[in-house]
């Protein structure tokens, strides 16, 4: 199954969140990510979806978001047309003799310390998802506490 990005923009209204996600679960898809926020106007906001699915089923799901009366517009991101982004926070046991090779680790992925304390360092990284995985990958074998991510964000590059 394909993964696609798609941002609804709708109208700021209670309720208009469970609709949009209400039809990707009754179709049987679940969401990898989502990210809701306020756009330039404050009566309207974008949701930014990310999920799997076959290309045809896709199509009827972005048909029916139209449908929906709080929604105002479509759009599907297809990554080499937009540009997408999420960030992360990770918390990393940080033992004095392998804090040298984290700072490397965050220095090359051009990421930044948020926190310091004994036992350890949390993290801020920025980046396209793969980046943000192949960091998450690197990371690992120094013991990751607690990881967490935004979900994907996505503007259309026209």
């Amino acid at each position: 199954m394909t993964q696609h990005v798609i941002s609804v923009r709708v109208e700021n209204r209670s309720g208009v969140l469970a609709r949009v996600a209400g039809l990707f679960s009754a179709r049987g898809y679940n969401i990898d990510s989502l990210a809701v926020s306020e756009t330039e106007q404050p009566d309207v906001s974008i949701m930014t979806i990310v999920v799997r699915g076959d290309d045809r089923v896709m199509e009827q799901v972005k048909k029916q978001l139209n449908k929906l009366i709080d929604v105002i517009k479509v759009t599907d991101h297809h990554p080499m047309e937009s540009v997408q982004r999420e960030i992360m926070l990770v918390k990393l046991k940080a033992l004095p003799a392998k804090r040298p090779e984290i700072y490397q680790l965050v220095e090359i992925f051009r990421a930044e310390i948020v926190g310091i304390s004994p036992k350890t360092i949390t993290v801020e990284a920025t980046g396209e998802p793969e980046r943000i995985d192949n960091f998450i990958e690197l990371i690992r074998p120094y013991g990751i506490l607690e990881l967490i991510r935004t979900g994907r964000i996505s503007l259309t590059k026209d």
